[in-house]
């Protein structure tokens, strides 16, 4: 496993910033670099489930490590769901089960600087990059709106 880490400055307060990142429309938006029409699906418990899907609904189940809105959310991926069964015990899964994606929002002077980790199998490195650089980009662009 490796951490990558990524990190923009947005001219936006933090409530904002975190609407945009996990609001229905706007996730979909920014997250179109990892799989054009994901989204997520979560009860916003700690210790409950998040699902991050693609348009068929398959993808990664996760649950929420920690949560203090706006400021920090960390899940912890648990496995997939494919054909709508969801599989945490497979030998491919238990490779990464376990591994964090982690957003820290700070204020900074009435901006925020968003910093997002998540820990990724060296294959997925290059996707993961693209799609956080991008990705990034558009909260940033959507933020600054007025």
């Amino acid at each position: 496993m490796e951490t990558l880490s990524y990190e923009i400055v947005i001219n936006a307060p933090l409530q904002k910033v975190w609407d945009i990142l996990w609001g229905k429309e706007t996730y979909t938006e920014w997250t179109q670099f990892f799989s054009p029409g994901s989204h997520m699906k979560s009860d916003w418990k700690v210790g409950g489930k998040t699902y991050f899907l693609d348009p068929n609904n398959e993808g990664m189940v996760s649950t929420i490590d920690s949560l203090n809105e706006p400021h920090e959310v960390i899940f912890k991926h648990l496995g997939m769901v494919k054909d709508g069964v969801e599989d945490t015990e497979s030998k491919e899964v238990k490779e990464w089960s376990g591994s964090f994606e982690k957003y820290i929002l700070i204020d900074f002077d009435g901006k925020t600087k968003l910093h997002a980790e998540v820990q990724v199998e060296k294959s997925w490195k290059d996707h993961l990059n693209m799609g956080f650089t991008k990705g990034l980009e558009v909260v940033k662009n959507l933020a600054e709106k007025n």
